[in-house]
């Protein structure tokens, strides 16, 4: 079995066929812990947020990866939770850092779009200097 998703991870890493969608969010933020310096104090960050739908074969018919109204809408709506929103408040036990954001929205995004089998990443960018990603597939 390990061996079989560690097969299907590096297939999917090299996936033929990638469609993006992007969006952005603001948000405010406080993190716990000396080792965050100055960012222990409240601050805002606007994120650019892009997701990306990976596969190996277009869908039967359609010729495409995901329809990207769709993507686009479900991406509206997941971030729609996060925008203009102090995160300390919808997780207050959590440090809301671009890693953590990054697998929130990926698993929102993957239960709005339950219907895609392939894989599928979140890269938050916080400036044209500094981002993250997260990246796992429905296989």
């Amino acid at each position: 079995f390990c061996m079989l998703n560690l097969f299907l991870s590096i297939c999917l890493s090299n996936a033929k066929y990638t469609l993006g969608v992007r969006d952005s969010i603001m948000i405010a933020h406080s993190f716990n812990g000396e080792e965050f310096g100055p960012a222990q104090e409240m601050h805002g960050a606007t994120y650019t947020c892009d997701v990306e739908f990976k596969c190996d074969e277009l869908t039967n018919k359609l010729n495409w990866v995901i329809d990207i109204g769709r993507a686009s809408d479900a991406l509206k709506k997941v971030l729609k939770k996060y925008d203009l929103k102090n995160l300390n408040k919808i997780f207050p036990d959590e440090n809301t850092t671009t890693e953590f954001m990054c697998r929130v929205i990926h698993d929102d995004m993957m239960k709005e779009c339950s219907e895609f089998n392939g894989k599928v990443k979140v890269t938050l960018h916080e400036s044209h200097k500094a981002w993250a990603s997260y990246e796992v597939g429905n296989q």
